[in-house]
């Protein structure tokens, strides 16, 4: 296991390195960059741009740039942000957490709800409560997720119950901890039902198909012929094989922490890194956008390789071994 986990590490530089080479072309195949707009602005000289673009390798080739670029990654700067004045690095990790709790409420509550629900409905096939969370399901999968976000907010704005947007009240600064706490997740509610909603629905109807699946195998006929009682047949024979798929689609989960939940905060106010690549993308910030998109993408590979020996964990069949 640990020569194959090392060998996935290596094997994720050079892909970590195609993916940021062809993402900062196609940034730089684009008519203007953010010193053009700068243009725009009379207050500022073109030798002033100039120096700019000098100070940061920006007046050379593209494939220049780029490797100007990676010989800062490899000292971990991630480069300066144009449009906030900041390094990048900075500004990732200040925005980092709020898009982190708000994913990880999503992920907690999709899992905790879903998974039961599942395995409910395929021990219970083809009656009225599987029709009924069947019928559900196909209704979270259907409704586009910002339309339900709208939705939210608009029955927030009538009732008054829940904040509108944003992560924090205007007298956050005068709570004491534990009110603190208690507005935030206020403030939570409504993107993490926006999130789970699809998510649960997905997940349940995977579950639930994964488990019939194996329900309908020779053995655990057998193992009721033994007279095994239904909870052990279901939760330590079947559940255990039909596993497999939910570990790949947790690990991918995983993956998407920080990444997923980009539109959700546009729409819902939230201050986290969704906000952040929306405006750089718009102004062109160049290092700003590549420092999200190889974080992004070193997520999505650590969450692969954690789903892969995860699976080899609970399932005693696979086994990773050099060739």
């Amino acid at each position: 296991m640990l020569t194959y986990i090392i060998r996935r590490l290596l094997i994720s530089i050079p892909l970590l390195l195609v993916m940021s080479l062809i993402t900062f072309l196609f940034i730089q195949l684009g008519t203007e960059d953010f010193f053009d707009r700068m243009k725009m602005d009379p207050q500022v000289s073109e030798e002033t741009i100039a120096r700019y673009r000098a100070s940061y390798g920006l007046d050379k080739p593209v494939l220049t740039q780029y490797f100007y670029w990676l010989k800062n990654l490899a000292r971990f700067d991630l480069g300066y942000s144009f449009s906030y004045n900041a390094p990048v690095k900075n500004i990732i990790s200040s925005r980092l957490f709020n898009t982190f709790i708000l994913s990880l409420s999503s992920l907690f509550f999709t899992w905790i709800i879903a998974l039961p629900l599942g395995i409910y409905t395929a021990v219970h096939h083809r009656r009225f409560s599987d029709r009924f969370f069947s019928l559900v399901s196909f209704a979270g999968i259907s409704i586009p997720s910002f339309f339900l976000a709208l939705l939210l907010l608009y029955f927030a704005s009538l009732s008054g119950i829940l904040p509108l947007g944003g992560m924090r009240s205007a007298n956050f600064d005068s709570l004491n901890f534990i009110q603190k706490i208690f507005d935030i997740a206020r403030h939570l509610v409504i993107p993490t039902i926006v999130l789970s909603v699809g998510s649960i629905a997905g997940l349940q109807r995977i579950t639930r198909a994964n488990l019939l699946d194996v329900l309908r195998q020779q053995y655990i006929t057998f193992a009721r012929a033994k007279g095994l009682s239904e909870n052990r047949v279901v939760y330590h024979h079947a559940l255990r094989n039909a596993v497999n798929p939910l570990v790949t689609i947790f690990g991918y989960n995983l993956s998407g922490l920080l990444s997923g939940a980009a539109l959700i905060e546009i729409i819902c106010s939230w201050p986290g890194l969704g906000m952040v690549m929306l405006s750089a993308v718009r102004s062109r910030d160049l290092y700003l956008v590549m420092g999200s998109v190889i974080m992004s993408g070193a997520l999505l590979l650590l969450g692969n390789l954690f789903a892969d020996i995860l699976l080899a964990r609970v399932d005693p069949r696979i086994r990773y071994e050099p060739r």
